[in-house]
């Protein structure tokens, strides 16, 4: 490990680790939320104890220069747009929805297109991949390995309803930008407890800490300012120790794998129209991998990943995603 050490802060700590499933590749009739459920998140019950924020209230963001109500961020308005110097100016499609059932491009994904573990990172990914993504969704060759699980169901009713121009402006919009760095990794065997609240890990506040075992647990740098939908907050992914040097020995092909460079470009930043990984959220790259093994995910190129996906173990997932996190975008 060189170039993405930096990035990397190792806490040892000696834990017994939780026990994993040995394989990845048994679907559940539950959905995959029984497989990976650190991945497929699903929201835990609310308290009726819960005090709701205030609809009225003026909020900001550091280095903004716009305050808007609390009631302003949703939705149906569209993506609080707080830094609108980080990105060009957005199209109508990604600023307000594209009606019909297409929602705002940028309310999910963030107006400079850095997304969240719920979703995908598009900002910079190539614009014959974001097209092609779109197509598949709309015909039904790329699903999701958990229905339950919000944002991936729902960008699949957008792909239904999307039009091909649609797409393309999408494509055009996000593939224009470069994608930032956004996922902060740290190897650890201990991991804060969180609880599943917006189809993310939220870190429980004096709730101490409990072994990570085999998972990653990715959660905001700052909770009030992803709450905000903030395009300028970032995450952070704990993952276990030692995971991303064995993220890269698979993924620089040991007979298990295939070379991953070899189509997702050097340092896997993309190749042509092959999507770049470095650097984006493990999360989404774990649930990629697992509805590619289990043929939820088959559009498009999708059988070019099979040799690598086909005898991938629920640890192999969490190291791949570990690593392909710690590289350099």
């Amino acid at each position: 490990m060189t170039h993405h050490d930096a990035r990397i802060i190792v806490l040892t700590i000696a834990v017994t680790a939780w026990s994993a499933p040995t394989r990845a590749q048994e679907p559940d009739a539950e959905g995959a939320n029984a497989v990976l459920p650190w991945a497929y998140v699903l929201n835990e019950p609310t308290s009726g104890n819960a005090q709701a924020d205030d609809p009225a209230e003026v909020v900001t963001v550091p280095g903004s220069r716009v305050s808007m109500p609390r009631s302003a961020i949703s939705i149906a308005a569209g993506p609080p747009d707080w830094h609108p110097d980080g990105h060009p100016p957005m199209p109508e499609l990604v600023a307000k929805g594209g009606g019909d059932g297409v929602a705002a491009c940028g309310y999910c994904h963030l107006p400079n297109g850095q997304g969240k573990p719920e979703n995908a990172s598009v900002a910079g990914q190539p614009y014959a991949y974001i097209v092609q993504q779109m197509a598949d969704w709309r015909n039904g060759l790329r699903k999701t390995g958990e229905p339950r699980m919000g944002p991936p169901s729902f960008m699949q009713r957008i792909g239904l309803a999307a039009t091909d121009e649609q797409a393309r402006v999408a494509a055009e919009y996000f593939s224009s930008m470069d994608y930032k760095p956004w996922v902060r990794v740290v190897e650890t065997d201990m991991v804060p407890k969180t609880r599943f609240a917006g189809w993310i890990h939220q870190v429980i506040e004096g709730g101490g800490t409990e072994p990570i075992g085999t998972r990653i647990v990715e959660t905001p740098e700052d909770l009030h300012l992803t709450h905000l939908r903030d395009d300028a907050s970032s995450f952070v992914a704990y993952v276990p120790t030692g995971a991303v040097a064995r993220g890269e020995r698979l993924a620089t092909g040991n007979g298990k794998t295939e070379a991953c460079a070899v189509c997702h470009g050097p340092g896997l930043r993309g190749l042509g129209p092959v999507p770049a990984l470095a650097g984006r959220s493990p999360s989404y790259i774990a649930r990629q991998l697992y509805d590619l093994q289990t043929g939820v995910r088959n559009g498009a190129w999708s059988d070019l990943m099979d040799a690598t996906v086909s005898d991938l173990t629920t640890e192999d997932i969490v190291n791949l995603a570990a690593y392909t996190a710690s590289l350099a975008p």
